[in-house]
């Protein structure tokens, strides 16, 4: 019983810091999808997709900041290990989501005949960022290895969690708009689906490959009798989100949207298995939670913090979503 009074603190964060980044991943993930499919549509069509994420993004960028706060003050050695070893990525991300920023705010403002330009440096800038976040990932699934096959295993994911990006950006884009372009989102739904199976496909094949440890968590018995709901769920939702974008959309835009819901169950469940695979590690086989928490003191005193932010952070969301329900109209400044 002292054991765990005194280590739930430790793991009270690190769950707080995992929230906080599967939030992350589905709100900024269907905006950098956006700003991804941004390339495929027509001006008109530009205008709304930016519009449809316009009261959004960028508040949805601070659920990052959190997870990274917390890991830096919960967990300062990890923090240590985990951004040393990704700093080019981090740079990288970080040089995008400046681009998208200034591209997004720069493109409202200039003459219709420039717009294009800035049109095309938010597309570049979603797409850097996606593609940074995904090779971080790739990266820390395998420990942070910089072999060749470590660097391509990498890059691979970038690819896949980009697409996966642009998944649940098409389905927020079947609930938000209408006509020619929730019909252009539904293609663009099917597409990026099959390409977010393959990857997952691939992720949970190599995460249990590349550790003996994670291979004993998933398949010795009766722990794979306990964890088989996961990827059963998993599946099955994969196959009625598929077989739904093939009827979307219902008459009277019914249930438009449940694409986007199913895709968060989808992130959900990933996240859950990425989560227990490497539980109770911090930074893979290297260091678990309890070794990388920070001090009990500094713990309780941060706690504090954690539960006022926390809830301001989600009713400031939830507010926003509430207010700014229903299709998108044009986006305007004046």
């Amino acid at each position: 019983m002292e054991h765990i009074l005194v280590n739930w603190l430790p793991y009270t964060f690190a769950f707080l810091m995992g929230l906080s980044i599967l939030i992350y991943a589905v709100l900024d993930g269907y905006d950098l999808g956006v700003g991804m499919l941004i390339d495929n549509a027509t001006s008109h069509e530009k205008d709304l997709m930016i519009a449809s994420i316009g009261p959004f993004w960028d508040a949805n960028e601070t659920w990052l900041i959190l997870g990274v706060g917390l890991l830096l003050v919960a967990f300062p050695m990890a923090h240590g290990i985990i951004l040393t070893n990704l700093y080019l990525p981090v740079a990288i991300m970080l040089f995008g989501l400046i681009f998208r920023g200034v591209a997004f705010d720069f493109r409202a403002k200039v003459p219709f005949q420039q717009k294009w330009r800035w049109n095309s440096k938010f597309f570049y800038g979603s797409l850097l960022t996606s593609l940074a976040q995904g090779y971080m990932l790739g990266s820390y699934i395998i420990g942070f290895e910089n072999s060749f096959s470590g660097v391509m295993f990498s890059c691979l994911i970038a690819v896949v969690l980009a697409s996966a990006y642009c998944l649940i950006g098409a389905c927020w884009l079947i609930m938000k708009c209408e006509g020619t372009l929730q019909g252009k989102s539904v293609k663009w739904a099917q597409y990026h689906l099959m390409n977010s199976v393959i990857g997952l496909i691939v992720i949970s094949l190599a995460t249990p490959l590349i550790s003996e440890r994670i291979y004993d968590k998933w398949f010795h018995f009766p722990a794979i009798l306990f964890l088989s709901p996961i990827p059963v769920i998993t599946s099955a939702l994969i196959i009625w989100l598929y077989i739904f974008l093939k009827r979307v959309p219902l008459p009277g835009d019914r249930l438009n949207w449940l694409p986007l819901v199913i895709t968060i169950c989808i992130y959900v469940l990933s996240f859950c298995g990425l989560a227990y695979s490497f539980f109770p590690y911090i930074v893979p086989d290297r260091m678990t939670i309890i070794e990388a928490a920070a001090s009990t003191d500094a713990l309780n005193i941060m706690l504090f913090g954690a539960l006022i932010v926390l809830p301001v952070l989600l009713g400031y969301t939830s507010l926003s979503y509430y207010i700014f329900r229903g299709k998108a109209s044009d986006l305007r400044y004046d």
